[in-house]
C-alpha cells in the first residue's frame, strides 16, 4: 500500500527451550534443548564445567526477566552411568546444587510423558535419574495413558552432627543439627529465632536462616568424604519444633542459596529430616510422616525404607512422595545488544 513503511523483525539469538512445571509450588524449568555443550566425564565434573564456563547462561534463564529471584531451573544433560535413563543438574539463584527432590517429582513425571524411558509399565513405572549426589529411582504413577505422582528412593542419607553450637551475631549462641539428604542442611525451631511459621514474614525467615547459614559456614567444616564437590551447605530450615514421635503433620521452610525460599517442603530437605528424626529415634522404619510448605500448603511424606552404612556412619534411605503439574512451555530468546536480557535480580 502507498506509504506502508515496513519495519525489520530484529534479529535475536535462540537462548533455549523449556517446559515448565512445579511441585507444591516450586518451579521447575526444564531446560530440554539449546544448551551449549557440556564437557566432563562425570555428572560433578559437568557440574562444574557448567558453572565455570557457561554460569552466564544460568542468570540469563534463571534471572529477571525471564526469570526471578527465587526461579528453579533443572538442566537436562547425558547420563554417565548405564542405569541412568536421564541426568539433571540443578540450578537456583546463587548456583547449583547437588540434589532437589522436588526437581526430581516433577522431573520422572516429565520423563515418562515424553518417551525418555523405555520400558513404560503400569501401575508405576521406574525411572532412574542421575544427579549430582549420586543415581536416585523413583516411580512414577502411570495408569496406561498419563503420569501421576511420584515417589522416589533417596541416596544414603544421614545425620552429619547434632546439637552444634553457632554464634550468630543478631541471635547469639544457637544449637542446630546438621544432615544429609543428597545436600547438607542445617535444622533449627524457627522460635529459636523469635520467629512463627505461620505468622512471621516469609522475608524475615529468609534473612533468619541465611544468617544461621552463614555463621555455620564460618565456624563448621563440613565434609563428604571423599568429595569436595559435596562438602558444604546448602541451607537451613526453620521448623515448627514439632519432632514428636506421634506421627502429626509438620510445617518447615527450606532457605537455600541466596536467601532462596523453597515452596514446596523440599524434598531432599525432607529426606535429610527423616534421617534426623530416624537418628533421635522419633520415626521409626517404614513410618510415614507427612511435611507441610507453610505457604502454599502442600505436602510431601517421608519415610526411612532401609538402613545403610557411609563409612563408618550409619545412616538411611528415605522415600519420599508428593506430585509434580504442567504450567506450559517457553522459547527464549536474546538481542544481542540487549545486556539487560542478559539477566538481573532485584
Amino acid at each position: 500500500m502507498p506509504g506502508e513503511h515496513r519495519v525489520e523483525a530484529p534479529t535475536h539469538e535462540p537462548i533455549c527451550k523449556t517446559v515448565e512445571m512445579h511441585t507444591g509450588g516450586e518451579p521447575v524449568r526444564i531446560i530440554v534443548s539449546g544448551f551449549p555443550e557440556i564437557k566432563g566425564e562425570t555428572i560433578l565434573e559437568q557440574r562444574r564445567y557448567v558453572k565455570e564456563h557457561l554460569d552466564h547462561y544460568r542468570k540469563c534463564v534463571l534471572h529477571e526477566p525471564r526469570g526471578h529471584f527465587d526461579m528453579f531451573c533443572a538442566l537436562l544433560v547425558k547420563p554417565t552411568v548405564e542405569q541412568a535413563d536421564l541426568a539433571v543438574i540443578f540450578m537456583h539463584n546463587d548456583g547449583y546444587i547437588t540434589m532437589c527432590g522436588h526437581v526430581v517429582i516433577s522431573l520422572a513425571r516429565y520423563a515418562v510423558d515424553h518417551g525418555l524411558v523405555k520400558n513404560i509399565t503400569s501401575p508405576e513405572t521406574k525411572v532412574n535419574i542421575q544427579c549430582p549426589c549420586g543415581l536416585v529411582t523413583a516411580y512414577v504413577a502411570f495408569d496406561g495413558k498419563k503420569a501421576g505422582a511420584v515417589r522416589f528412593i533417596s541416596v544414603p542419607a544421614f545425620v552429619y552432627r547434632t546439637d552444634i553450637e553457632v554464634d550468630v551475631p543478631r541471635f547469639g549462641k544457637l544449637k542446630v543439627d546438621i544432615s544429609y539428604g543428597g545436600a547438607f542442611y542445617a535444622f533449627i525451631s524457627a522460635d529459636k529465632v523469635g520467629l512463627d511459621l505461620k505468622s512471621s514474614k516469609i522475608r524475615d525467615i529468609a534473612d533468619a536462616a541465611d544468617e544461621v547459614s552463614a555463621a555455620i559456614k564460618r565456624q563448621v567444616k563440613i565434609e563428604m568424604a571423599g568429595n569436595k564437590d559435596l562438602s558444604y551447605l546448602s541451607g537451613t530450615i526453620l521448623t515448627d519444633g514439632n519432632d514428636s514421635i506421634n506421627g502429626r503433620t509438620s510445617s518447615h521452610v527450606c532457605v537455600f542459596g541466596d536467601r532462596q525460599v523453597d515452596r514446596s517442603p523440599c524434598g531432599s530437605g525432607v529426606t535429610a529430616r527423616v534421617a534426623l528424626q530416624h537418628h533421635k529415634q522419633l520415626i521409626q522404619l517404614n513410618q510415614t510422616k507427612s511435611f507441610q510448605s507453610c505457604r502454599t500448603k502442600a505436602i510431601f511424606t517421608g519415610k526411612p525404607v532401609k538402613p545403610v552404612s557411609i563409612g563408618q556412619r550409619q545412616g538411611v534411605r528415605v522415600e519420599i512422595s508428593g506430585k509434580g503439574f504442567y504450567c506450559g512451555s517457553s522459547t527464549f530468546t536474546l538481542e544481542q545488544d540487549d545486556l539487560i536480557g542478559r539477566g538481573f535480580l532485584l
